[in-house]
């Protein structure tokens, strides 16, 4: 029987005891560790921060004259909390914003950088004080990697030519000269580099032809010193279309590491009204598992062009755009996509996560939209306060993944949850043997209303206990406020086995990851 400890917890589930439940209504798990299978790529745990309402400023930037606590102008509180979570990688500065983005506006001293609208987010004035030489000051104080996002949308390929030469340039050349005289001495290390975003709508409303020609084009003139060139990223679909993919594959044929892919969770699938971030019931509970758990049917789709056009398996599958999208909130400036973050978001990540673990060998980076203040953010400020989201806990407690090997699993009994006419699993599991050898196990309970119990066999292994964290709350929009920042937090867990067999019990709407000991 598994031991939950945590303030609230007692109160929801008096003292030990979870309802009985009959040994046919136990989902079991078994784990084959004698198979690994693909490393689960570190970069699947990406962060996205993109110029977007206060994303960035205010957000993680605010200068060094703020009366807000900052290291070189980096809030304090934010770096300290992104650090723990190991944020292993960046992207940058887009999104739209990224497709009209000229990088010279963001070099130079900060009094003398010109001011630009931002026509994508608000139509608010950007000042360009957060720019090139800021980002790797981020992603170094991070101890993260760099994903830097190339304007196709209204650049050229001169322009894109020497904003690479100048971050991964070591020569004399004019344009390596102008950032070492800007403070920068030594190259950076760019790790991923996208030209365009999103060339079927905001970075150009294209063709799936037309931008595999501009890709060829552009990527032609991306050159850098030997072993700086960083992995090459080519603006893929979106939903269901597998076209991108498809054409992407097959008409670039060099300078090619990976195509992107984005989808957002709507609760109701639609634009025009997507739903609230908090007070909604039951049926946009569902709904909104429902529509995320859809990403692992658009990856197989496209998981299945890729085999066909690439079968040696040398192009990944980066979602580089992913989480929940809400309506705004009422009050505030719609452009800037501020969102409140609730258990349903944790439970959204968690889904997702065993998603992408599950396909490892395709999918090897991928980015939350986004990190801070902005949609399905980690963390969010207002003036001097922050708090950590659900969202940020699910991150922290899936640390383990980082780098793991991932384990093939098999779910015997499966219950399904159902509301209405939507059905959805009742379980997500995924597992993986971690660096420090530890065999890790991932579980989520989509009921609401309904605790489960899993019993748990690993083959090549004998487990009798297990340790962990277990994130969830009494209410389906339960969240961290300003006034109560530490309302939804991750409780410590244990598990041990009775007469040989372990199991988990699971109360409703739960996330949980254990080490199997």
């Amino acid at each position: 029987m598994a031991i939950l400890a945590r303030k609230w917890f007692a109160a929801v589930v008096c003292s030990l005891a979870l309802p009985a439940v009959a040994d046919d209504a136990v989902t079991r798990i078994e784990i084959d560790a004698t198979h690994p299978g693909a490393t689960i790529n570190r970069d699947i745990y990406g962060q996205f921060a993109e110029h977007l309402g206060r994303g960035i400023y205010g957000g993680i930037w605010v200068g060094e004259d703020s009366s807000i606590d900052n290291i070189h102008g980096f809030r304090t509180d934010v770096i300290k909390a992104l650090r723990k979570i190991k944020v292993p990688l960046v992207r940058w500065p887009g999104g739209c914003f990224a497709d009209e983005y000229r990088w010279r506006d963001g070099i130079g001293p900060r009094d003398k950088r010109p001011v630009r609208v931002n026509t994508n987010w608000g139509g608010v004035a950007e000042n360009n004080a957060f720019g090139t030489h800021e980002f790797f000051q981020l992603v170094d104080l991070l101890g993260a990697e760099a994903y830097v996002n190339g304007n196709l949308g209204t650049g050229n390929p001169r322009e894109m030519a020497e904003w690479l030469e100048y971050m991964t340039g070591d020569s004399d050349s004019a344009v390596v000269q102008e950032r070492r005289k800007n403070g920068r001495d030594k190259p950076w290390k760019v790790d991923y580099f996208a030209i365009g975003n999103e060339a079927w709508g905001c970075g150009g409303n294209m063709r799936p032809d037309y931008y595999a020609d501009l890709y060829n084009r552009f990527a032609t003139f991306l050159k850098t010193p030997p072993g700086a060139h960083p992995h090459m990223v080519a603006s893929g679909g979106t939903g269901d279309n597998t076209e991108w993919t498809d054409v992407l594959s097959r008409r670039i044929n060099h300078n090619i590491d990976g195509i992107s892919f984005h989808y957002y969770t709507l609760p109701t699938g639609e634009w025009g009204d997507k739903g609230n971030a908090t007070g909604f019931g039951e049926k946009q509970w569902i709904s909104t598992l429902w529509q995320t758990l859809r990403m692992e049917t658009f990856i197989r789709h496209n998981e299945q062009v890729l085999d066909k056009n690439d079968p040696d398996k040398k192009l990944g599958f980066y979602v580089d755009e992913w989480g929940t999208w809400y309506n705004p909130e009422q009050g505030r400036e719609p452009g800037f996509l501020y969102q409140q973050n609730t258990l349903r978001d944790a439970v959204v990540a968690a889904l997702n996560f065993n998603i992408f673990q599950r396909h490892a060998e395709r999918v090897r980076m991928t980015n939350i939209a986004q990190m801070v203040n902005v949609l399905q953010a980690m963390i969010l400020t207002d003036k001097d306060k922050m708090l950590l989201t659900p969202t940020y806990h699910v991150y922290d407690m899936y640390q383990v993944f980082q780098d793991a090997t991932s384990l093939p699993l098999e779910i015997e009994h499966p219950q399904s949850y159902q509301l209405g006419d939507t059905r959805v699993p009742g379980i997500s599991a995924s597992a993986a043997r971690g660096q420090d050898g530890k065999l890790y196990l991932s579980l989520v309970n989509l009921d609401p209303r309904e605790a489960r119990q899993v019993a748990v066999d690993v083959q090549g292994a004998e487990v009798t206990r297990a340790r962990g964290r277990l994130l969830t709350a009494a209410a389906m929009d339960a969240r961290n406020t300003f006034d109560a920042p530490e309302a939804v937090e991750p409780a410590g867990y244990r598990a041990s086995a009775d007469i040989g067999q372990l199991t988990l019990d699971l109360p409703p709407k739960s996330v949980l990851v254990v080490s199997l000991n």
